[in-house]
């Protein structure tokens, strides 16, 4: 492993909380992961940071040593990142973005209106199923933005270094058939749904834990789950053959139709990431507004829920203001 800017960022955020722990909370970070990330750090550099225990974290001398240059190091880029920001004239825009989705159903009004705003700009998209493959693409600077989403409260890929906001949280909807026997309903317990046969496209989040989880609470595991992209998805439902999860702001097809699942045993939150040390972070939190904007424009193609969001104002949008330095939604 090549030691990165963002590895120093942790070894000074474990010396200043004092605590792995506390360092996990300040950087966003699940506890397990800072830990495997400092213990890599540790086997680059060929020794122990820090002295563990009881009363927290002390460094070694070792661990001194890199807190030293780390301290000059990371000052030091980041008045050239400001310098260079400065002599190249930026403006808040940048010349070029990238950006990278799982299943994304925002990414085509996002590339819409940032077009619309900046028709200059050179806009490329990555399709991949992978959120993690996304993320270490961010961090690799070969993307400046992944658009992916999680299920539930799990957290998206943290050991990349990645700052994620959130753009909407939707309950997570059954794809039915016209002619199923509870297409005309509004809502379908989960339960009721038993005996069903389900479809997912890969990187689908929902069909990991999340589903299991909330098919073992509503007293039945799932049966055969067949995998397939998202047009073999919608060919399966309209053929009867199974159902399927979606996304609430999932576009309508003739022939099929989307309910709500009572209790909304499922929730997808819809994310944001780029990586803090890139010229991309510059302008997230304007492209984060696009985003926010983008889904908003989607609901327009559904009224039924938009009206129920306005029923439940936990979901929908997010609009929790800028906070610096927040690396997880």
């Amino acid at each position: 492993m090549n030691l990165e800017l963002r590895h120093l960022r942790v070894v000074c955020a474990i010396a200043e909380t004092g605590s792995v722990t506390k360092a996990a909370s300040t950087l966003g970070l699940a506890q397990p992961a800072l830990t495997a990330q400092l213990q890599r750090i540790e086997r680059t550099l060929g020794g122990p940071l820090f002295e563990r225990d009881r009363r927290g974290a002390r460094p070694t001398a070792l661990g001194e040593l890199v807190l030293a240059r780390a301290r000059v190091l990371l000052p030091a880029m980041k008045g050239l990142q400001d310098e260079a920001a400065r002599l190249a004239g930026q403006d808040g825009a940048l010349g070029r973005y990238r950006f990278g989705g799982v299943n994304s159903p925002i990414l085509g009004r996002l590339v819409h209106r940032l077009t619309a705003e900046q028709p200059q700009a050179q806009i490329t998209t990555y399709a991949s199923w992978s959120g993690d493959e996304l993320a270490s693409l961010v961090a690799g600077g070969r993307l400046d933005f992944a658009l992916t989403g999680v299920c539930g409260d799990a957290a998206p890929p943290t050991e990349f270094g990645l700052s994620w906001r959130e753009v909407a949280v939707d309950p997570v909807l059954v794809l039915l058939p016209e002619s199923h026997p509870m297409a005309d309903r509004d809502e379908v317990s989960l339960a009721e749904l038993r005996r069903e046969q389900w479809v997912a496209a890969p990187g689908d989040g929902c069909f990991g834990d999340c589903f299991a989880a909330a098919c073992a609470r509503a007293g039945f595991t799932p049966r055969k789950v067949y995998e397939a992209d998202v047009r073999g998805c919608m060919d399966l439902v309209d053929a009867g053959e199974a159902v399927a999860l979606c996304q609430a702001t999932f576009r309508p097809v003739a022939g099929l139709v989307t309910r709500r699942l009572a209790g909304t045993p499922l929730r997808w939150r819809l994310l944001l990431g780029w990586h803090p040390d890139s010229p991309a972070a510059r302008v997230a939190e304007s492209v984060l507004e696009h985003a926010v904007a983008a889904y908003t424009d989607s609901l327009a193609a559904h009224p039924d829920y938009l009206a129920w969001l306005l029923r439940h104002p936990d979901f929908g949008a997010r609009t929790v203001p800028a906070q610096p330095g927040v690396r997880t939604a």
